[in-house]
């Protein structure tokens, strides 16, 4: 899954920054929020992987102070990525004749993020659900099931829930890897 999460967050990033068709405001936000999700992604699930081949959970003090640290970072970017992605979505739904004036580059720029509404629920029910049941008598699986949908499972749904259900990024895709493979037989 973090293979696919890694990939499949590249192809929105490579989509999104070789097509200039893509450049634009939502498009922007996008690449923002699969970087952010591979980021988010990487500081919990290699060191998840190496305790699962090696059977240990030992992690260093500074160690676990770091990867709590970008945890933080990088969760509370996704979530003001997509809060501003809701803001994009709503100024052009809402006012889409001043959406260029509103979305400017600069705006743009301060801003970036992007959101889908079923997405944002899962991604903060889930957790929720792990920090206020922490109180619970409830087992580690529960609390394990949980973690690992809002950090492995959520940033690896990112790509086909936003992009790659989308003609546009499909095309740009297509167009980029015919491109490659031409210039690849040229060379």
């Amino acid at each position: 899954m973090y293979l696919i999460t890694v990939f499949g967050n590249l192809l929105i990033i490579l989509a999104v920054s070789t097509d200039p068709n893509l450049h634009t405001p939502m498009y922007f936000f996008l690449a923002n929020l699969s970087f952010v999700d591979i980021c988010f992604t990487s500081t919990t699930v290699p060191k998840m992987l190496v305790n699962i081949q090696t059977q240990s959970k030992v992690i260093t003090y500074a160690g676990c102070i770091t990867q709590i640290y970008f945890f933080i970072l990088f969760a509370v970017s996704d979530f003001f990525m997509l809060s501003v992605m809701a803001y994009d979505r709503f100024v052009a739904i809402c006012h889409p004749l001043y959406y260029t004036v509103i979305m400017n580059p600069r705006l743009c720029g301060l801003l970036v993020l992007v959101s889908w509404i079923t997405f944002v629920s899962l991604f903060y029910c889930t957790i929720l659900g792990v920090y206020l049941s922490s109180a619970a008598p409830q087992s580690s699986h529960s609390s394990a099931v949980a973690s690992v949908m809002y950090t492995v499972v959520t940033p690896m749904l990112n790509p086909f829930i936003y992009s790659l259900r989308n003609k546009d990024v499909k095309r740009a895709l297509k167009a980029f890897f015919v491109k490659e493979t031409l210039h690849g037989q040229l060379s």
